[in-house]
């Protein structure tokens, strides 16, 4: 067999198509290098849209399948990168270098809107990305205690607030600027200007993913928040239980409403597992996020478990995805916030492709 060359690689590279964005690889560009280590054996620079990516392992089968008629040998060894894509909406936005802003919303209180929203942020920052934390529930804040970080306070840099540092993320929240145990009592014109000010009098840096932990239900903020910032989509937690359900659609209906995509339904506390003997307990129903998001053509990212551990870590100020990396309830954590990283990556891709050919 005649030894391949580098662009004959090329060539068969391009039949192998993202498994998420169901585009070839090359006509994305992410095949930013190929070397030939011997008649046998490739080398491959390949730059994914998420270091999150949930697709790697499938995406590496492919790649070894399209190169194997040339001659060449599996393994192949690939260098994995990653570009989080940025839709051209954010690049005109108050803060620049965040590049993706994701709204975790429940349609009512109680359904662990919050946790989700720390556990998917810090799983998305174990994955490698540059993750900003938001709390804007302005009336009951719970960022600072959920990530050990109370009573600290943002330090000013040339007139600006510096995001406080909490297990690789950068975090602010109302629970930072007012002393423990005060009430903040605002009307609306008040919350819309702190909001503002969250994104204009923040330095936030370069960011992959801001995730944003709201209030539950619909009102002054999320309105404010979709009015502030172009936002990638929204996450909508919920239990699996009717009483939730029915809220779920109500809060994705207000964000279709003032056009903010939905990235996706999660299922919090959608099954608790016995430590002792391992019986599965559906304390609160099961499967009512998936069938509604199928009833209603809504992505489905994933159920989370009850797990004590979620509660310790919530209490203690580390994400269980960090304090307990092996449980099951934290490898749920990582496959939802892998889940959210493609959609978000299928989201802005093909918007971005839109206003191209527009």
């Amino acid at each position: 067999m005649t030894a391949p060359t580098k662009d004959a690689v090329f060539e068969a590279l391009r039949a192998v198509h993202d498994p998420e964005l169901h585009r070839s690889i090359v006509d994305l560009g992410m095949v930013k290098g190929v070397e030939l280590v011997s008649d046998r054996k490739a080398w491959l620079d390949i730059e994914l849209t998420t270091p999150a990516c949930p697709m790697k392992d499938e995406l590496r089968a492919s790649i070894e399948a399209a190169l194997r008629p040339l001659g060449i040998e599996p393994p192949v060894e690939i260098q994995w990168s990653a570009q989080v894509p940025q839709s051209t909406a954010t690049k005109e936005s108050r803060a620049p270098g965040v590049r993706n802003v994701i709204a975790v919303a429940s349609g009512k209180g109680g359904v662990g809107k919050s946790t989700v929203a720390v556990n998917l942020a810090a799983s998305l920052r174990l994955d490698g990305a540059r993750v900003a934390l938001l709390d804007v529930d302005i009336y009951g804040p719970s960022i600072p205690l959920m990530t050990g970080t109370e009573g600290r306070k943002p330090d000013v840099i040339g007139g600006r607030l510096a995001p406080v540092e909490a297990h690789g993320m950068k975090c602010l929240s109302m629970g930072y600027l007012v002393p423990a145990g005060q009430a903040v009592v605002w009307r609306g014109p008040m919350l819309h200007k702190a909001i503002t000010q969250f994104f204009e009098d923040c330095d936030w840096g370069e960011v992959d993913y801001m995730i944003i932990d709201l209030p539950p239900g619909t009102g002054d903020v999320q309105l404010s928040l979709s009015q502030i910032f172009p936002l990638t989509g929204a996450v909508m937690v919920t239990t699996p239980q009717q009483v939730a359900l029915i809220d779920v659609e109500k809060g994705a209906n207000m964000f279709e409403r003032v056009n903010v995509p939905l990235l996706g339904i999660v299922e919090n506390m959608s099954k608790f597992v016995c430590p002792c003997c391992s019986t599965v307990t559906d304390i609160f129903s099961h499967g009512g996020g998936r069938k509604l998001a199928q009833a209603k053509g809504w992505p489905f990212l994933g159920e989370i478990p009850i797990d004590p551990s979620v509660r310790v870590g919530g209490d203690v100020g580390t994400p269980v995805v960090i304090s307990h990396p092996d449980s099951a309830v934290s490898k749920s954590f990582r496959a939802v916030a892998r889940t959210l990283a493609a959609e978000v990556s299928k989201k802005v891709i093909a918007d971005n492709q839109a206003e191209k050919e527009a």
